[in-house]
């Protein structure tokens, strides 16, 4: 019986006698690493990582380990110094340390830490413009292979000093945890964001200021078991910024869902800070929701004022390609132009208001103002009336943009009779395209294209406009006069020029310009006081003004390098034919102007004589030809030797002018000569003067 008992133990095969022998090693192994004492190692792990990095390493106190899949070192007191190349003396120094390693992907080389956990850390990183950075820990720190992949960072309370001298980075930041806020949020049902921070330095070489409060795990790798919040107030300068939300990346800013509200002096100084192309502003305030997805960033229900100019709408900037994009619309209900001067190289001043405005109201009061109002002050022909401010372009090659631009309302309009305006803005390569450009123009609308490309040195700017039943009471709001006018009119203007400025892309300009108006009604007034009739000036005196009939008007241009030579310049009306010749150089800001007119009535007290427009734009000079002025006057001095009364007879009208052939002459204004320069021919077919010699 004994035999028969131990019978079958002797008969167990091979592989289970092996089996159980593993079993019992794995169980004897476990037990060991179990009671192993890990602090004895503390000295040769600390000369091996010393040795690998060629950086000090050193647990300074204990060393313990739970293995596992994932294994768990925890260690009491860590030093773990930088480079030799970096500002600060460690990367990390802590009162205490837990770290998460996977054991598995140590085998490729590959260090995966899920989980750090730092007591009382200080934190010092860095990266050079080469690539260095101190979180590498192999030899090679521009091997990004020799980064850990670090899945969420655990802190309590420490500091970290960040160096990044590429994007003009050097900040310092200060964080503790505040339990009692924690507690307080999670109570309220908010996101418990119990880590407090407050951050100083620069960023882009501007300096800031940044406070807020953080949820006390920042994921910077690995996937977030929840959103982390985050609320954060930051300066820098003038700008101001506040922001409130959560984000499913540290690393990446993915899943970013923030309400913001950002103000400041001038829009463009962003462009410093986040490297975003954008316009000088004056100052400005905005709110909205900002997410991110990808490389994708989305601005929604944006409600912002720039100045007095309200702004809604939604924004979207792409960088997943090499150069930016920027896409969306934006609408206002009031554009206040003021507000866009910087833009068209109008220099404004802090109150939004331009300085040519600024410095007429600033003179206006000083003893030298009120003495001009009594004695005219003398003119300055030096004077430059054409914007000269540096156009800056090279943000324009900086990004790309497809924008839609709407606004209903356009006020101050530097005189212009601006009342709304609607764009597509496209951006590519460097050329900007204004595409389809819609804008309401005194009660009218001017329609066409702006083209400007970056590309060229100087800049180079096609422009292509139409105009339609533009208001004449409503074209310079300025003159009553023309506010009793009434009429529409048409215009085309055809320009390619080069520049820096507006002053030097008018001075450089070639093409086309025309103003065509059919039937209409102008002041008389100003009518009579060009011609110098005399006796209707007494009339409108007696009477009051009284508007005129007009049959055709046509101002056109040929443009060649900057200087515009008229084809057609005439004003019929029932009363009176105006023609004339104009030849204006918008380099020197120069111009000579003659008109004619020829009276359809007859009339006495007239001195009628043409009526010349030269000097400058900063000094103008009006005057009558002075030559058949003085035949007439001299003609009536000589007659009233003989007779007093018969000095009238030189003054007297009789009305040699004839209707104009509108049709003729407004299809060939409308219609620029392909030489650029109209022959006589079409002079006389236009009932203009022969072309006036030049000065």
């Amino acid at each position: 019986m004994a035999d028969a008992a131990v019978h079958p133990a002797k008969r167990l095969p091979w592989w289970a006698k092996l089996l159980a022998a593993i079993v019992l090693v794995l169980a004897a192994l476990m037990l060991l690493v179990a009671l192993f004492p890990w602090d004895v190692l503390r000295g040769p792990i600390n000369r091996y990582v010393s040795e690998k990095t060629g950086r000090h390493f050193e647990i300074t106190r204990r060393l313990d380990v739970k293995v596992g899949r994932t294994t768990r070192v925890l260690m009491d007191g860590i030093e773990f110094a930088n480079p030799d190349w970096a500002r600060d003396r460690h990367l990390v120094k802590a009162d205490a340390a837990e770290v998460d390693v996977r054991l598995w992907p140590l085998l490729r080389r590959r260090i995966e830490l899920p989980l750090i956990r730092l007591t009382r850390p200080q934190l010092g990183m860095q990266i050079e413009p080469d690539g260095r950075k101190t979180w590498a820990l192999g030899g090679d720190t521009k091997d990004e292979s020799n980064v850990p992949d670090i899945g969420a960072l655990v802190v309590d309370q420490g500091t970290l000093h960040y160096v990044a001298s590429a994007q003009g980075a050097d900040v310092r930041v200060d964080f503790a945890m505040d339990r009692a806020t924690a507690n307080a949020g999670a109570a309220a049902g908010t996101p418990a964001m119990p880590l407090q921070f407050q951050a100083r330095g620069t960023w882009q070489e501007q300096a800031f200021t940044a406070q807020g409060r953080t949820g006390d795990v920042l994921y910077l790798s690995a996937p977030l078991q929840q959103p982390f919040p985050a609320e954060v107030q930051l300066a820098a300068g003038n700008t101001r910024l506040e922001a409130r939300g959560a984000v499913s990346s540290l690393a990446t800013l993915d899943g970013a869902n923030v309400d913001f509200r950002l103000q400041g002096n001038n829009l463009g100084d962003l462009y410093k800070l986040v490297g975003v192309s954008l316009p000088d502003t004056p100052k400005y305030a905005m709110g909205g929701q900002l997410a991110k997805e990808g490389n994708l960033w989305r601005a929604r229900r944006i409600d912002a004022r720039l100045g007095r100019t309200d702004i809604t709408g939604e924004l979207a900037f792409d960088q997943s390609a090499k150069v930016p994009a920027l896409s969306g619309q934006l609408k206002s209900r009031m554009l206040d132009f003021e507000d866009l001067a910087p833009l068209i190289g109008l220099r404004d001043d802090p109150k939004g208001r331009s300085a040519a405005a600024t410095q007429k109201v600033a003179d206006a009061g000083t003893p030298a103002a009120k003495k001009d109002r009594k004695d005219k002050a003398p003119k300055d022909p030096n004077r430059k009336v054409l914007p000269n401010a540096p156009l800056d372009v090279s943000r324009i090659k900086s990004m790309n943009a497809d924008v839609q631009v709407e606004a209903a309302k356009v006020v101050n309009a530097k005189g212009l009779p601006l009342d709304s305006m609607r764009t597509h803005v496209r951006l590519a390569d460097g050329v900007l395209r204004l595409d389809p450009l819609d804008l309401g123009v005194a009660g009218g609308r001017l329609a066409g294209q702006i083209r400007i490309d970056a590309n060229a040195n100087p800049a180079t700017a096609q422009t292509r406009l139409d105009a339609r039943s533009l208001e004449l009471s409503k074209l310079v709001p300025a003159s009553q006069s023309m506010r009793n006018s009434f009429g529409k009119l048409q215009a085309q203007i055809e320009l390619t020029t080069r520049g820096g400025s507006v002053a030097q892309m008018l001075g450089n300009a070639d093409g086309n310009v025309a103003l065509l108006m059919g039937r209409g009604e102008i002041s008389n007034i100003l009518l009579e006081f060009a011609g110098l009739d005399g006796g209707e000036v007494l009339k409108f005196f007696v009477e009051g003004d009284r508007r005129v009939e007009v049959r055709c008007a046509a101002t056109a241009f040929n443009v060649e390098k900057g200087v515009m030579t008229s084809r057609a310049l005439l004003l019929d009306t029932d009363d009176t034919v105006f023609w004339g010749n104009a030849r204006i150089d918008l380099g020197r800001e120069a111009m000579d102007v003659v008109i004619k007119p020829q009276p359809k009535d007859t009339s006495i007290l007239s001195l009628r004589s043409p009526l010349k427009v030269g000097g400058t734009f900063g000094a103008p000079e009006v005057g009558l030809d002075k030559g058949s002025l003085a035949g007439r006057a001299l003609a009536a001095v000589a007659l009233g030797a003989v007779n007093p009364l018969l000095a009238l007879a030189a003054t007297i009208e009789t009305g040699p002018g004839q209707d104009a052939d509108c049709v003729g002459t407004l299809r060939q204004a409308a219609a620029p000569a392909s030489n650029g320069k109209p022959t006589e021919e079409d002079r006389q077919r236009m009932g203009a003067a022969p072309a006036a010699p030049r000065r």
